[in-house]
């Protein structure tokens, strides 16, 4: 009876999950035990031998003053985009949400830049800031807009921080739409009744019922700019004096760029390791607050 019952569910395992979790683990599982293992290897992503070398790969790492500088690059970086993203995805939502002429039109305007690839994406803002804004502040004598503001190194970040906004703003808009939405009109109707007004009713209400679309908003846009390489590539390609590199970019270019592929591997499986610990410390602090509202 028990084999039967195991073979049943077995079975059905395999006709509804069977395919997904092989190529899950095709694509995923397998690549990340090899990556791991190549992290103990000298190799250099061409050669068919893969010395084994130790932990000497996570030394080299530890001592690499270049990534830990960009990975506090990107640190900073996450941290400012993720806040601006996440303000201007909230206003934009209570906006289309508030019953505005046209609303839906709108919605799908702010959702567009997210439909643009980064390549693509990025070389569009590098014709406005080195072209379009420098036109513009000749024109109107506006020193700040003289010159490229991705010529200097703050400028260069502050202009990765900008497109990053622009970018992300509005898919995570649509899931503080799904918020809004879901927050019952009577009980702000009660609210008003009671003397609320709309900013007390957003602070006192919908804000904390919307914590599920706040975890789920940051947690995306953390692993996003913590990932961010095809906009720095495109945008910034890291200059000034190599000011803009983030960590992602600093990855690549020492495994593909340097031949250092066992070191670049261990520097990536660190930079997934810190996304993922600011990634599901997040998470669970939203879902403690999640559960108090």
């Amino acid at each position: 009876m028990n084999t039967n019952s195991m073979s049943y569910k077995c079975k059905h395992f395999l006709m509804f999950a069977g395919v997904t979790t092989i190529v899950f683990a095709a694509v995923v599982i397998i690549p990340f035990l090899y990556g791991l293992y190549l992290t103990f290897t000298s190799w250099d992503g061409v050669s068919a031998s893969k010395p084994f070398v130790g932990i000497t790969n996570y030394l080299s790492t530890f001592s690499d003053a270049a990534y830990w500088q960009a990975l506090g690059r990107t640190l900073v970086y996450s941290l400012i985009a993720v806040i601006l993203v996440n303000v201007v995805a909230f206003v934009l939502a209570f906006l289309v949400t508030s019953g505005v002429k046209g609303q839906n039109f709108f919605r799908a305007g702010f959702f567009v830049p997210n439909l643009i690839g980064g390549i693509v994406l990025g070389y569009i803002w590098k014709f406005v800031f080195n072209r379009a804004f420098v036109a513009i502040g000749n024109a109107l004598s506006i020193e700040a807009l003289s010159t490229s503001w991705l010529a200097t190194t703050n400028g260069a970040m502050l202009c990765l921080i900008i497109v990053s906004v622009w970018q992300y703003a509005g898919y995570m808009m649509l899931i503080y739409v799904a918020g809004f939405m879901s927050v019952s009109e009577d009980v702000l109707e009660a609210a008003r009744i009671d003397g609320c007004t709309n900013f007390q009713s957003i602070i006192h209400i919908s804000v904390p019922l919307m914590v599920s679309s706040f975890v789920q908003c940051l947690f995306l846009t953390v692993t996003r700019c913590f990932m961010v390489y095809d906009v720095n590539l495109s945008l910034t390609n890291g200059e000034p004096f190599n000011s803009s590199v983030m960590a992602a970019m600093h990855v690549y270019n020492q495994a593909f760029t340097y031949k250092n592929y066992g070191t670049g591997q261990a520097e990536a499986l660190i930079l997934f390791i810190v996304c993922a610990v600011v990634g599901v410390l997040q998470v669970y602090i939203g879902k403690k607050a999640e559960v108090s509202a």
